[in-house]
């Protein structure tokens, strides 16, 4: 059974509601036509020109981002620019392209949900709830649990192996053991006082303010900046496999790609790398 973009855009109406995106947001199908047939997607992170370049090279007419590719509206779209070589060179190739945005972020088993199940966390809740009609479970960020109380050690050590990196900043006094974890994948200041109201060991999150990280150091809350790029890629997958088992029953006839080509954006320089 073939599909068409429509058809991707109501799977994802269910994965992660459009209507739970924030007021702010820009999610759906933001380049494409939705009546057109599509027979392999790509998901991504960023709406990148080398994500894009994988999607020509690997076959895919439509693409799928976790950030959208238009967030603010567009003065003019100046080829010259990485925006606007990115909306060319979608239009050209003829490749649609969705975002997956905030709606992901709130939604039940979302961003946060694919952080918290990889660092084996259990009784999880909303960090900040969002009504939403037929669920209790939606909301952003979440905090959870072990049965068992780790370590901070053994924390930091499936820390660093889920998310694949090598060094994380830390704020805060470290806790000697981590029983109960706030997280929120991406940026997530803004909710450090809710992770510490709910009794969090830790918060872990990403692109923590400098005063966030005072008010860390003298509130008594540890925090973790584990990289924008680190806490939500793992829900990169957990999307994936969603569109793939709504896929199966559906019997569409779509293949679906995770990128292989994707990397954080940033690298991680010692000085010892300068060193005469």
């Amino acid at each position: 059974m073939k599909a068409t973009v429509n058809d991707i855009l109501e799977s994802l109406g269910r994965i992660a509601p459009f209507e739970l995106a924030e007021s702010w947001d820009n999610v759906g199908l933001l380049v494409g036509d939705p009546g057109r047939e599509t027979r392999a997607l790509l998901l991504g992170l960023d709406p990148s020109l080398a994500l894009l370049e994988e999607a020509v090279s690997r076959g895919a007419d439509t693409l799928i981002t976790h950030h959208p590719c238009i967030f603010r509206p567009f003065p003019a779209v100046n080829i010259t620019t990485p925006g606007g070589a990115f909306l060319e060179r979608a239009l050209s190739q003829k490749i649609n392209v969705i975002a997956c945005h905030t709606n992901f972020d709130n939604a039940v088993e979302g961003v946060s949900d694919a952080l918290a199940a990889g660092l084996n966390l259990t009784n999880l809740r909303p960090l900040r709830p969002v009504n939403f009609p037929g669920s209790n479970n939606t909301g952003l960020g979440r905090i959870g649990s072990y049965s068992t109380p780790l370590s901070f050690s053994a924390f930091m050590q499936q820390l660093y192996i889920f998310l694949a990196i090598d060094t994380v900043q830390i704020a805060g006094t470290p806790p000697q053991q981590v029983k109960t974890v706030a997280l929120c994948g991406g940026s997530g200041s803004d909710l450090a006082e809710e992770a510490l109201m709910n009794g969090a060991d830790i918060y872990l999150s990403a692109e923590i303010k400098h005063s966030t990280a005072r008010w860390a150091e003298e509130s008594g809350l540890c925090i973790i900046d584990g990289t924008h790029y680190g806490t939500e890629q793992p829900a990169i997958a957990l999307l994936g496999s969603k569109l793939e088992s709504q896929a199966r029953q559906a019997g569409w006839e779509v293949d679906i790609y995770q990128t292989q080509s994707e990397k954080p954006a940033f690298t991680f320089i010692h000085k010892t790398d300068f060193k005469q």
